[in-house]
């Protein structure tokens, strides 16, 4: 811009600058003189009306720019303007650059006069088209700027505001007129004013515009916190020159809420979906309760803690209802809980809110982690377990915990703990939808934790049955020295059917079991019990192994069945065939899941001939080490397992060296996912032949030295070093078949009792040896075999190759005999009989003299001989 100085005081002239009004509005001059010809010609007529100067003076503006049918009235109107008449008008002219179209002018003549005095005009022109576009754009800005419905404001070069319409003053006060020379100051708190500036300068500098820039402030008059979406564009005059910055404001305070709530709705989502894959993924208590806090924290608050009902965490049992909040109050407050997992996000922060509110003082600290407490009864948290409702607790006045919400752990109607959720100063406050939230994430974890307790009492009722049914202690046997084992899975799996056992037979023999029952849990542990027993009983009626393999199938057959062991009917009467029922068939398809299968081995060892007899039922061979030579696997056929039916057991019979190393056990110590079983019976063998040590360190050494997988399975190990009875411990002799074999044995179990020093039994074995060979004289056949066996007790046996088993009666008053087996029962500490291969065998079994004199017989007991 440039300035011209007058010669008058302060009048400043100055060149009109581009893009002015008068470019817009398109104002041309030019004269006519009296002749009524074009005098003078301006350049802003050249541009109006398309024509050159020299080509427009000295023509007649009629003849030249007006319609022919308008020249007659155009050449009168001039002839009046020259006579000195003023004269304005609309003028329709032709234009002469646009193919001879025609235009409209609004014409100013004003008569003037030449030097000569002779009469002329001056003709002012304003192209009306031109100024009916300025006011139609004035209009569209008006109505835009006016009638928008979004805050409109036009910044100046010095950000002052110069122009605001209604809607902005609505938002902002007052009216729009208000506004005028206000700063971003007034509107905005320092740092969302300071950004804003810098933003309208960086604008007006660059002239790039800035869309959705996001602003926060209060509303005038009020404290709530709005939102605004500002979009910037600098301004310009016709010319290109900055004018300013305009800005356009939407109020996108409930888009802003909506997002938010969407963003948090998404986060509860995924946390909810979170704590389905990351809580309940243990069967431990207070892991389950760690887990919770790993998903809450920082998630979803800053400050967590879990308490949980200290009976439930010790496992203590009640009648059902007892755990419903009601039955755990006192009157000091609540029920006794342990704080079992903090966790917090925030550094140097207290591990867990004040239950109560307020400044922690000396009692009111919260209680430390594995600590027992008890909540106050008023305070809100002894309220949440009561009520079973969230409570919101209030935050300390130290100004660390904002709120707390105590939620209770609510599983199957039942109140298991308390979860709290704090959130610190600066933090979110917690709104209807977290507490929602909570409710839920608490609701899960407490189910995974109620489902842990049950599934923890089931394992210790399935695992106190268990062992309850193994053996106490090391069991003594007659020629054996016994050493087990027994290790339960992990408490991450359930419990196992392994079990072993330690039979005492007749003539100091001992049957040795180990076996596995498929599948897991307290169904599992109850067939063992079962098939343990069986095995107990089939043991006592002193059958061969693979009689008592056969009986044992037929047990597991019959536990998978609805009736038990009665799994067929007779048809055709007594000692017909027994074929089963439709319905029974049908019942036992049906229940076909519920069939046990277990697998077994089952050894009978003899001290004095230091054999030992072996079934298996699909069990894991056992295993041998005999003094200076390999481990070796015994090749005993495997047979089907127990439960599945059909086929025969077979029998191995091994003589063993003296102090060889027998070893049974199950699959668990041999197998397992990273291990093949040939792999694992490798390393036994490997195992078992290293050096000789005591039979309890052989036990310990093959168990730490094996990877057994840290109890991936029930692991069941019996080992038992052969100690066959000595020469001098065994008196056996054979007999004929005379009444004087009667005499001989009482004179041969004499001298025998008399060089073992053990004169006190030699009346009452004389006696009793005397009853069992005149039986086997009157019932059985064929030669009689006397053998006295002594080590823990002493044994006698009587053999004879006849098949019928004696049989205990009470005789009648006028009976002359038939009391010889009360006799033997009386004064014996045990006897029985047994079938041999030949035959059969009739035992009775002393104790050993311990220095003490003999229990006499009562009188009842010697009147019931008679």
């Amino acid at each position: 811009m440039s300035e011209i100085p007058g010669t008058t005081g302060d009048v400043v002239w100055q060149s009109s600058p581009p893009g002015s009004i008068y470019d817009y509005i398109r104002v041309a001059s030019f004269s006519i003189g009296a002749d009524g010809l074009i005098e003078q010609w301006s350049r802003r007529a050249a541009g109006l009306f398309g024509m050159a100067a020299d080509e427009a003076i000295g023509r007649d503006p009629v003849e030249a720019f007006m319609p022919a049918e308008l020249r007659v009235d155009g050449h009168r109107r001039v002839g009046e303007i020259l006579d000195g008449k003023e004269w304005t008008g609309l003028v329709p002219f032709r234009m002469p650059g646009e193919g001879g179209a025609h235009g409209l002018a609004e014409v100013y003549v004003m008569p003037s006069e030449t030097a000569d005095g002779e009469r002329a005009a001056l003709c002012i022109v304003v192209d009306v088209r031109a100024l009916r576009r300025v006011e139609t754009d004035l209009a569209a800005s008006q109505a835009i700027f006016g009638q928008s419905p979004f805050g409109f404001v036009l910044f100046g070069t010095d950000f002052t505001v110069v122009r605001a319409n209604q809607r902005f003053a609505t938002v902002f006060g007052g009216a729009a007129d208000d506004h005028r020379g206000r700063t971003v100051d007034d509107y905005l708190p320092g740092p969302e004013a300071e950004r804003l500036g810098a933003t309208l300068k960086r604008v007006l500098e660059t002239g790039e515009s800035v869309t959705d820039l996001q602003l926060v402030g209060p509303t005038p008059g009020g404290t709530g916190r709005r939102h605004w979406s500002m979009n910037l564009y600098r301004v310009h005059s016709g010319a290109g020159r900055p004018v300013g910055v305009a800005g356009l404001a939407t109020d996108v305070t409930r888009r802003h809420i909506a997002a938010r709530e969407a963003a948090s709705a998404r986060r509860n989502l995924a946390l909810l979906n979170e704590a389905s894959a990351r809580i309940g993924n243990s069967l431990d208590l207070e892991t389950t309760a760690r887990e919770l806090l790993d998903v809450a924290v920082p998630g979803f608050c800053d400050l967590a803690t879990v308490d949980l009902y200290q009976g439930l965490l010790t496992g203590e049992e009640a009648a059902p209802g007892s755990w419903a909040p009601a039955h755990r109050e006192s009157a000091g407050g609540s029920a006794e809980l342990r704080r079992v997992a903090h966790a917090s996000a925030v550094a140097d922060a207290l591990p867990t809110a004040v239950a109560g509110g307020g400044a922690p003082g000396p009692d009111d600290l919260p209680p430390a982690l594995g600590s027992v407490h008890r909540f106050p009864f008023g305070s809100p948290c002894a309220i949440a377990l009561r009520s079973g409702q969230v409570e919101a607790v209030p935050g300390d006045d130290m100004g660390f915990v904002q709120s707390t919400l105590a939620v209770p752990m609510v599983a199957h109607d039942t109140v298991v703990g308390l979860v709290q959720f704090s959130r610190t100063k600066g933090s979110e406050p917690f709104g209807e939808r977290d507490r929602v939230l909570a409710t839920e994430l608490a609701a899960r974890a407490a189910v995974c934790i109620d489902n842990a307790r049950l599934y923890r009492r089931e394992h210790e009722r399935a695992l106190i049955l268990q062992r309850s049914l193994l053996p106490p202690g090391d069991p003594e046997a007659a020629g054996l020295d016994i050493a087990c084992r027994y290790l339960p899975g992990n408490t991450a799996t359930e419990v196992g059917g392994d079990w072993f056992d330690v039979i005492e037979l007749p003539g100091h023999r001992t049957a040795l079991v180990v076996g596995d029952v498929m599948g897991r849990g307290l169904r599992a542990a109850v067939a063992m019990g079962e098939l343990r027993t069986a095995v107990r009983t089939l043991a006592l009626l002193d059958l061969e192994p693979a009689e008592v393999l056969s009986a044992l199938d037929e047990v597991a057959r019959g536990l998978g069945s609805p009736g038990g062991g009665e799994r067929s009917e007779g048809l055709g009467g007594s000692g017909g065939a027994q074929w089963p029922s439709r319905a029974a068939q049908k019942s036992r398809e049906a229940d076909l899941s519920e069939v046990y299968l277990a697998t077994c081995v089952y050894a009978v060892y003899d001290p004095v001939t230091r054999r030992c007899t072996f079934a298996n039922a699909g069990h894991m061979p056992p295993a041998v080490v005999e003094p200076g030579r390999p481990a070796r696997l015994i090749d005993v056929p495997p047979g089907m397992p127990l439960g599945v039916g059909g086929e025969p057991f077979e029998e191995v019979e091994v003589e063993l060296a003296e102090n060889a190393l027998l070893t049974l056990y199950t699959d668990g110590l041999v197998e397992s996912r990273d291990q093949t079983l040939d792999e694992g019976l490798d390393a036994l063998r490997t195992v078992l032949t290293g050096p000789q040590m005591a039979l309890e360190d052989a036990c310990d050494f093959v168990l730490s030295t094996l990877d057994t997988r840290h109890g991936e399975d029930d692991i069941a190990l019996l080992m038992a070093r052969i100690q066959g009875l000595p020469g001098e411990a065994v008196g056996d002799w054979t007999l004929p078949r005379e009444p004087r074999s009667v005499g001989r044995a009482r004179e041969l179990a004499r001298s025998q009792l008399m060089a073992w020093d053990l004169d006190d039994l030699v009346d009452t074995t004389e006696l009793l040896v005397s009853e069992l060979v005149t039986n086997a004289l009157r019932y059985g056949e064929g030669e009689i075999r006397l053998r006295l066996l002594r080590d823990r007790t002493l044994v006698c046996e009587v053999w004879d190759a006849g098949l019928v088993q004696p049989r205990r009666r009470r005789a009648r008053d006028t009976d002359e005999g038939g009391r010889g087996l009360q006799l033997v029962g009386l004064l014996s500490a045990a006897w029985g009989a047994r079938r041999t291969p030949r035959g059969k065998t009739v035992w009775f079994e002393l104790a050993l003299p311990t220095g003490a004199p003999a229990a006499e017989l009562s009188v009842e007991q010697l009147l019931s001989m008679y």
